[in-house]
């Protein structure tokens, strides 16, 4: 039940409004006095008592019995038969001679108002592996590198804007960040890198199979998506010397790597652009700490609120 925001009355202050008069003997006027309300007001709901007992105190809807000059079914199946086909809402207006905004209306209202809607949607798959390493994902991130407070923080882009709308600001390149996820632990490992080649991707693989295997997981398989450093021969003799299995995400679907690719998303918002940085030094400094937080203090959602950490444990106990 929704009250209006105005309202005097809720049901229980009516229902005392109606047993001071009945059973009490109050005077409606007096009654409608200290309810603070109208003496028609109390004779309404006074009168609904009397109809209909308790159940004509609540809420009824403000919309009309009856509704003439509302726009017949033929013509709402009409509307919805041509969004089907693709028509925009003002090519429907035309093509019915009808007004534009009772056309928008009436999409909106069949959940239509916009062309997206007529996509089905795609069934999400969700998967978690029973395993620590049985499974982890790999993905790289670029970001800006930092020399001093930019525009995100001073807000002001005029300060880096030429007189021809070209930057002043001199090109300093972009950093990459690898990360490396394990599927049923969320346990993660990242490195900010100078670069995205074959050669620094071996290097970081390298770097976090061994991170893995301290905590005692072996892994066993790998999952990069579809980019220029993966597909090399050196990556793929990496991964075969490592003992793992390489895995590729579909072309064109991120959502395969998904773990990877919403770790980078909280990496970004708690540890990139979480806190002022004036250089890069400094942001990749603060990595490090965010990484312990995240694997050892930071409850996760989807591991009913256990830590990276806590969940490893969890299962390496049910599997000792």
């Amino acid at each position: 039940m929704h009250l209006h925001g105005n309202a005097r009355l809720t049901p229980v202050a009516r229902l005392l409004l109606v047993q001071r008069i009945c059973d009490q003997g109050w005077r409606v006027a007096d009654a409608a006095l200290a309810a603070g309300v109208s003496v028609r007001t109390a004779f309404k709901w006074l009168a609904r008592f009397r109809g209909e007992g308790i159940e004509g105190l609540a809420d009824r809807s403000s919309r009309p019995h009856r509704s003439p000059a509302r726009l017949g079914n033929d013509r709402v199946a009409a509307i919805l038969a041509l969004r089907r086909l693709w028509f925009t809402a003002a090519q429907i207006a035309e093509l019915l001679s009808m007004p534009l905004s009772t056309v928008s209306l009436v999409l909106r209202r069949n959940g239509l108002g916009r062309r997206s809607a007529l996509i089905p949607k795609e069934q999400q798959r969700r998967y978690e592996r029973a395993r620590p390493g049985e499974l982890v994902h790999v993905d790289i991130k670029k970001l800006a590198r930092i020399e001093g407070v930019g525009h995100r923080i001073h807000g002001d882009r005029g300060l880096q804007i030429s007189r021809g709308g070209r930057s002043l600001a001199k090109t300093i390149g972009y950093e990459y960040v690898h990360v490396c996820v394990d599927d049923a632990t969320r346990l993660a490992y990242a490195e900010v890198l100078a670069d995205e080649r074959a050669t620094t991707a071996v290097g970081f693989l390298r770097r976090a199979v061994a991170f893995f295997r301290s905590m005692g997981i072996r892994v066993e398989r790998v999952m990069t998506d579809n980019g220029s450093a993966y597909i090399s021969r050196l990556h793929r003799s990496c991964v075969q010397l490592l003992g793992a299995r390489h895995l590729r995400t579909r072309p064109r679907r991120p959502q395969t790597n998904g773990k990877a690719e919403r770790f980078i998303q909280t990496m970004l918002d708690e540890w990139a652009y979480a806190a002022i940085y004036g250089t890069s030094s400094e942001r990749t400094a603060a990595l490090a700490g965010w990484l312990e937080l995240y694997n050892r203090r930071r409850p996760h959602g989807s591991l009913s609120r256990q830590t990276p950490t806590q969940r490893l444990n969890n299962l390496r106990g049910s599997y000792s």
